[in-house]
């Protein structure tokens, strides 16, 4: 356990911010509120209070493992991931530098720019904010990682956050280890929302006619993709560019919902199973950091430590150096008062300062 000065002691605190809201449902609503930190040591009381909330009834986050129909399994995606691993053992026999470099260029581009900075921190979370086009820009590289269209794995992943490791959760570890890592794609909600769903927890993305036309033809650029890599690259770097890279993109992402629930270390008491884990976030490119996560969803950064790599917030800052990103959303340790305080990154453009100046 980190019992360094990420604890809170049995400090509160409270203050003021403009547009963060640590809301997994609503992320998009900006309004100012109390953010009210409590970060207790662990103690005797604590645990007992958490083993009673590990036996209530609907909210508890002891569940039942759900049950298995072979017959009604989603056997589109069965065999689809059949075929991506197949895939990725012929690729191992195209083995080339171009090949390798490929893969890992997409890697990084599906796995970061996509699905970390993209699906995960901007419009899931609303953890920061860019230009439409590059918002745009970062969704399509998050198709690349064929998770699902955007749609569905917002309103996915807000579901997990409203009812972590509880039953509503699609991919708790609680439900079985196999079951958080892919069983829930096989058997489970898989991506597939019904209209009511979608409304309730992505109503902020289903009035964009780019996002719907994504989110049924998320497959799209993938394919294109593909075909570009093998008419320049031939068989070897389209097999190491799509199987290979997807296959291990696919179980990279999955291991955040099963590994860290299951193995690692936790700095806040969330009331959930996450973890902090550092191997997962060096295959993530920083969402390993999922205790931290937990504790404050909306944070753009959930390596709140230096030593906790978190690439995707490094692409965030970069974008933010360039202009492109604003509004970033973060946490910040005060010393003082031994808590963990949220901070707001102010639009600074010169238009603001104009009227500034023009209000001295």
């Amino acid at each position: 356990m980190d019992e360094g000065p990420s604890r809170a002691g049995n400090n509160h605190h409270s203050t003021q911010c403009l547009g963060l809201r640590d809301d997994a449902i609503h992320p998009e609503e900006p309004r100012r509120y109390s953010f009210h930190h409590h970060a207790h040591k662990k103690t005797p009381e604590s645990e007992t209070l958490l083993m009673k909330l590990k036996e209530r009834g609907d909210a508890a986050l002891a569940i039942q493992r759900p049950q298995i129909n072979l017959a009604k399994g989603n056997w589109g995606n069965g065999i689809f991931l059949i075929c991506a691993h197949l895939g990725s053992i012929a690729a191992l026999f195209f083995w080339s530098w171009p090949a390798l470099i490929t893969g890992v260029v997409l890697y990084w581009v599906g796995g970061s720019l996509g699905i970390g900075m993209g699906y995960h921190r901007l419009i899931t979370h609303r953890g920061y904010k860019v230009p439409k086009l590059v918002e745009y820009f970062l969704i399509t590289c998050g198709t690349l990682a064929l998770e699902g269209g955007p749609i569905q794995w917002v309103v996915t992943h807000r579901i997990h956050h409203a009812h972590t490791d509880r039953a509503a959760d699609p991919h708790t570890p609680r439900h079985g280890g196999w079951w958080a890592h892919i069983g829930w794609i096989l058997w489970g909600t898989a991506q597939n929302h019904d209209q009511t769903t979608i409304a309730h927890y992505a109503r902020d993305l289903i009035n964009d006619r780019y996002y719907r036309w994504l989110n049924r033809f998320y497959y799209v650029p993938l394919i294109v993709v593909g075909l570009m890599l093998f008419a320049f690259g031939g068989w070897g770097v389209m097999l190491w560019g799509v199987f290979l890279r997807l296959t291990l993109c696919l179980h990279s992402t999955w291991l955040v919902n099963s590994a860290t629930h299951l193995w690692g270390k936790t700095r806040f008491e969330t009331g959930d199973d996450s973890r902090n884990s550092w191997w997962v976030a060096l295959l993530t490119f920083g969402e390993g950091w999922h205790n931290n996560h937990h504790a404050h969803p909306t944070s753009a950064r959930h390596g709140l430590r230096w030593y906790e790599l978190d690439v995707n917030w490094y692409g965030i800052k970069t974008l933010q150096f360039l202009r492109l990103a604003h509004g970033i959303k973060g946490m910040r340790f005060n010393r003082i008062s031994s808590v963990w305080q949220p901070v707001c990154d102010r639009v600074k453009s010169e238009r603001v300062k104009e009227l500034r100046s023009i209000d001295a």
